[in-house]
């Protein structure tokens, strides 16, 4: 397989697996969480891909894998349609210099011991970006305003301590840009903050996108969130992807169950709008014993006797929509 020519990053059956050591002193056998398990995914140049699901669905290990901090145990990789596994030396770093990542939490992802103009200019240093002080101060005053931080000098100085929780995105964010970055992986950046923040981080998304051209994957378990900002949407479940499609038809004519279920749930301002809510009953099953045939019928409000012997494949919808369900034949 390849890639998409129009994609920035490319996935063809994905694997991540973690060893999960001997379940006895008796047995053999290793087990294996499979927390990444056949994923094929594009993200578009200039495009905002929402990556929904539960916690615990393989989405952040996705993101991290993406990243470089965990290797794929299978499966092929493709950044601007170049395969990552070919990348040695200076390709492979300028790679992994233009995906960047914003981490969920901004309490912990910055130093609490480093000014802002420290923790922006630290990327530079590191990928030796700049040969001069004043151009990385320059670049880190940029970046700052780029992100929404004005005017970027009152905020040099500062510890991250003495910023509000939204600055502390933003200066998170201004890390993210300063390396210039193509793809921006952002999980669950909004989870942390008030409501009104929120809308404020998602607007400067958008607009870096607008702006810049960048290519955002968007980590998050509310389909809220992104009902109004991303193009697409892939629905994750026990590792896989069990729905994607352009984001008003996934949302208007949701097809698989699952992503029937979390659409039900979401809060609705409208009391004649709301319907009747979907409550999945039991815990995600093991990744490290997976239910035979497709996974999700052990909480599948609608399975049959043959979901739990099938691995559904994925059907085709229309161009942009496909979802994997065997009872999908049963509602076109």
């Amino acid at each position: 397989m390849t890639s998409s020519p129009s994609s920035a990053l490319s996935l063809r059956n994905l694997h991540k697996h973690f060893d999960a050591g001997r379940p006895g002193l008796l047995r053999r056998d290793d087990r294996l969480v499979h927390a990444v398990d056949g994923v094929d995914l594009d993200l578009g140049r200039g495009e905002i891909l929402a990556l929904v699901g539960e916690s615990g669905c393989g989405k952040s290990t996705l993101a991290l894998t993406l990243l470089g901090l965990e290797r794929p145990t299978s499966g092929e990789m493709y950044f601007e349609g170049t395969d990552v596994a070919r990348l040695r030396g200076a390709a492979l770093k300028d790679m992994h210099k233009r995906i960047q990542m914003v981490f969920q939490d901004p309490y912990e992802s910055l130093n609490p011991m480093m000014t802002i103009e420290e923790i922006v200019e630290e990327p530079l240093i590191v990928h030796r970006s700049f040969p001069t002080s004043d151009q990385r101060r320059a670049r880190v005053i940029q970046a700052l305003e780029d992100a929404g931080l004005k005017p970027a000098d009152s905020f040099l100085d500062r510890l991250p301590h003495q910023l509000s929780g939204g600055q502390r995105q933003r200066v998170v964010i201004a890390a993210s840009l300063v390396l210039d970055p193509t793809i921006l992986l952002a999980d669950e950046p909004v989870s942390m903050l008030d409501v009104s923040i929120r809308a404020e981080i998602l607007n400067l998304l958008a607009d870096l996108r607008a702006r810049q051209g960048i290519s955002i994957l968007f980590i998050t378990h509310d389909f809220g969130t992104v009902a109004h900002f991303a193009d697409r949407i892939a629905v994750m479940y026990l590792g896989r992807i069990v729905e994607i499609g352009r984001t008003e038809e996934v949302l208007r004519a949701p097809r698989h169950p699952y992503t029937k279920a979390l659409l039900s749930v979401v809060p609705v301002p409208n009391p004649r709008l709301r319907q009747k809510r979907t409550i999945l009953q039991g815990e995600t099953p093991n990744p490290i014993d997976l239910p035979t045939g497709c996974r999700f019928h052990p909480r599948c409000p609608i399975a049959e006797d043959r979901c739990r012997l099938t691995d559904p494949p994925a059907v085709t919808l229309s161009p942009s929509h496909s979802a994997a369900c065997l009872l999908i034949e049963n509602d076109k």
